[in-house]
């Protein structure tokens, strides 16, 4: 069982040129009972590793004492720590997962520190926390130190654990440089390959560009008129789910029934989650084949989660699904672009371009005093598609560009930086904000929308 290649980063040099490409391959593995034990063994031990090196920062800043450096904090919780009788058991694991849990152990300080100072953007990052033996989700890291390596007869052979049998559904693109292995709420094991792939992968071009408006009612509609229905997984298992968990409230705490009802439910969820990720998947594949440039609007999923729409909003996942877009975009050669969350899409008419006032979510259609009759979210995805063609003109970029994909600091939008005063047309933003209708009525569309765009850059 294979849940699809997801990106971990991409690096793209300051021509747009895609340098690399890093994808996560996630395949079921079926351990033996005797590998079981030894996986809850390495699972046990990163953890302990993992909170003896947070406990030991932890005593040093509440002593006064200097920040402990990692390579002092390695030798404290793995090289020292095997020679004592309490924690010689360590020896028993692979020392590349001991080393591994300290590097997450390190980076997830360094994303603390970056969020307190302000380098890091977005919401504010907690500090680490402790393990604990109880947290459903358990995973141990090996590197090409620790010398896996996948066999012939397909087994994967892990030091110290042995040959673990893997559902293969497709061939790895290149060697991989780790593998993560997994124990998901369900009691299901994963093997998560890492491999690096170059620009070797580039699409044949097409003339086609898309903006996308994502909504509840649908899940996704183009600017060519295409309505995707949202599938809404989760409503569809709610009768099941409430079962299992009404079965779950009533088992005594602590037994053994209690446990296998836990299990129950997290394999319903994780049957709605492998679903929903299975069709994100096709639909933002065919999407990137069919269309050479892609433009989506940046929603604000946190905001929309505390309403009373939150069900229906994490449900359609739109964060994972515009994801896709993004990477898919910069390993087939495509271009992604994603608008401010201001932008009024909606209210603005896609022929002569006139703002109108907020709309109620129950009008789907109306009409612009320019004789323009729309539908609310295809009018919107066609503002988004020539907003996205503005924005890169203003910043430099091709409109199509064949074997060109966007940077990401081109396609996205950016609040700090300079709002460029022309447009493609060569016609004075500021300008083009004072027209009157009339006025509007005989600039280029696109004109307009970069003009829009730019005030809903101001404003924030």
């Amino acid at each position: 069982m294979s849940t699809g290649a997801d990106a971990l980063s991409f690096a793209i040099n300051q021509c747009g040129t895609v340098l690399f490409v890093q994808l996560r391959y996630q395949f079921r593995v079926y351990p033996t009972p005797g590998q079981q034990i030894e996986l809850a063994r390495a699972f046990g031990c990163a953890r302990v590793v993992f909170n003896d090196g947070l406990r030991a920062r932890q005593e040093a800043r509440e002593a006064g004492l200097p920040y402990v450096s990692d390579g002092e904090l390695s030798k404290r919780v793995i090289t020292e720590a095997k020679k004592t009788e309490a924690r010689a058991w360590l020896g028993e694991v692979s020392a590349v997962v001991l080393q591994q849990a300290l590097a997450d152990l390190n980076t997830a300080y360094r994303n603390f520190f970056a969020s307190v100072t302000g380098k890091r953007k977005g919401r504010k990052v907690a500090p680490p926390r402790f393990r604990s033996r109880k947290d459903n989700r358990q995973s141990i890291r090996f590197t090409k130190n620790s010398r896996f390596k996948v066999l012939d007869n397909g087994r994967l052979r892990l030091p110290k654990i042995g040959d673990l049998a893997v559902r293969w559904s497709r061939t790895l693109p290149s060697d991989p440089s780790s593998v993560t292995i997994i124990r998901d709420p369900a009691g299901r094991y994963f093997a998560s390959f890492v491999v690096t792939l170059g620009a070797d992968e580039t699409l044949p071009p097409v003339d086609a560009e898309v903006g996308i408006d994502l909504g509840l009612t649908h899940f996704a509609v183009l600017s060519d008129g295409t309505k995707v229905a949202a599938p809404k997984f989760l409503r569809r298992a709610a009768r099941k789910l409430k079962r299992l968990q009404q079965a779950l409230s009533r088992k005594q705490k602590d037994s053994n029934r209690r446990k296998r009802a836990v299990v129950k439910v997290a394999r319903a969820h994780a049957r709605v989650a492998d679903t929903r990720r299975d069709w994100q998947h096709k639909l933002s594949t065919q999407i990137i084949r069919d269309n050479q440039a892609v433009y989506v609007e940046d929603l604000c999923v946190v905001g929309l989660g505390r309403t009373r729409l939150a069900k229906s909003v994490y449900d359609a996942g739109w964060a994972s699904f515009t994801g896709m877009l993004e990477y898919k975009a910069a390993r087939y050669g495509r271009t992604f672009g994603r608008l401010d969350r201001f932008f009024p899409s909606t209210r603005m008419c896609s022929a002569c371009g006139r703002i109108n006032e907020k709309m109620a979510l129950n009008v789907r259609s109306w009409d612009c005093p320019c004789g323009a009759a729309h539908d609310r979210d295809v009018n919107a995805a066609r503002n988004i598609r020539a907003a996205g063609q503005a924005d890169l003109n203003a910043r430099g970029a091709h409109v199509r560009p064949a074997p060109v994909p966007a940077a990401r600091r081109e396609a996205g939008t950016h609040p700090h930086a300079a709002c460029p005063t022309r447009s493609v047309e060569g016609i004075s933003v500021l300008r083009a904000e004072r027209m009157s209708t009339r006025d509007l009525s005989v600039v280029p569309a696109r004109c307009v929308m970069a003009a829009a765009l730019g005030a809903a850059r101001r404003r924030r």
